[in-house]
């Protein structure tokens, strides 16, 4: 039982109160002062990195992720085609599965991520996972279709650098690596035995040419050779003033002189596939308007002996003659 007698005094109690209550205010003061020297010695953004860090370390990491899932959507989504590519380079001897193929307008055998694998990746110090996935439709009369998926997985609080600089990065990167593996192609109007594009055939453009090869005056080839790489170094510069990013050239003399090889070694430096067009199988304007908005962009569309596919004015002749004509009637 409970005696008054076992119970504590009360001046026993007080300074049991009174010596916690001074351990207490001791430990905060010591703590406030750590704080203190803390925020002195150590940057703010370390201090909020630590922080993060700790928090992350007892929460739930499932519950501060998000999922971006870039579907293949039949070939129409240039994002899906541009992470398979990007992630081409972060392919590591570690994965057990990958997918393998080769087209005919690759140089070289294509390795893509296979289902179930991962790729680890950073950007700017943001933390991604990158995973193949396959999404199986309702079944029809062709069966079940499947759908390839990349999911892009990374901490919610990092959404928008992820939409706004992770993934263009991500575009752009791919788009230098497909020009750079790209085979060039030479198209012609009439040729069935290639690749169609409308009106277009095109077959391998395997020329040889290059400007280390082609014999030209020094001088005149690094004159050239700057000309094209300021052409193509300001293209956003004819964006923002509202001009038609192209450049002409003019190329006479007489057959066998390397015009074709000077086009050729062009198309080589540039990776610009080449349009052959002859003017005479252009019969109106409309064709002729048809034929040039379905070539492709970086191309060089190639007019061979234009000053024998019209005919040509005189516009000199044609002053002189009216001139000795007035002369003549005012004579008369």
């Amino acid at each position: 039982m409970f005696s008054l007698k076992n119970a504590p005094s009360t001046t026993s109690v007080l300074s049991t109160y009174t010596t916690f209550t001074a351990t207490a205010m001791l430990v905060r003061g010591v703590i406030t002062e750590v704080q203190a020297i803390a925020s002195q010695l150590i940057p703010e953004r370390l201090q909020t990195m630590v922080l993060s860090k700790l928090e992350s370390l007892f929460s739930n990491p499932s519950s501060s992720q998000m999922t971006l899932l870039i579907d293949e959507s039949d070939g129409m989504n240039e994002l899906y085609e541009a992470s398979q590519i990007y992630l081409q380079t972060k392919i590591s001897t570690s994965m057990k599965r990958l997918r393998v193929s080769k087209s005919q307008r690759d140089n070289t055998i294509s390795v893509a991520i296979s289902k179930g694998e991962t790729v680890t990746d950073t950007f700017e110090g943001i933390q991604l996972k990158w995973e193949m996935t396959i999404v199986e439709s309702n079944e029809n009369h062709l069966g079940k279709s499947e759908k390839r998926v990349t999911e892009l997985t990374f901490q919610n609080e990092c959404m928008e650098k992820v939409l706004n600089s992770c993934l263009p990065y991500v575009m752009g990167r791919s788009k230098t690596i497909k020009e750079e593996n790209m085979v060039l192609k030479l198209y012609s109007i009439g040729n069935h035995y290639g690749d169609m594009e409308g009106p277009w055939g095109s077959t391998n453009l395997d020329h040889p040419a290059t400007f280390d090869k082609i014999a030209m005056d020094p001088s005149l080839k690094k004159d050239l050779i700057e000309d094209l790489d300021r052409f193509v170094r300001r293209r956003d510069l004819y964006k923002r003033v509202g001009k038609v990013w192209k450049r002409g050239y003019l190329l006479y003399g007489p057959p066998g002189t390397g015009k074709s090889s000077l086009v050729a070694a062009m198309a080589n430096y540039l990776k610009f596939n080449v349009y052959d067009l002859e003017l005479a199988s252009v019969y109106c304007n409309s064709d002729l308007r048809g034929l040039l908005t379905s070539t492709r962009n970086r191309s060089i569309l190639v007019i061979e002996d234009i000053d024998c596919s019209i005919e040509l004015q005189n516009r000199q002749a044609e002053t002189n003659f009216e001139g000795y004509n007035q002369g003549n009637n005012s004579k008369n």
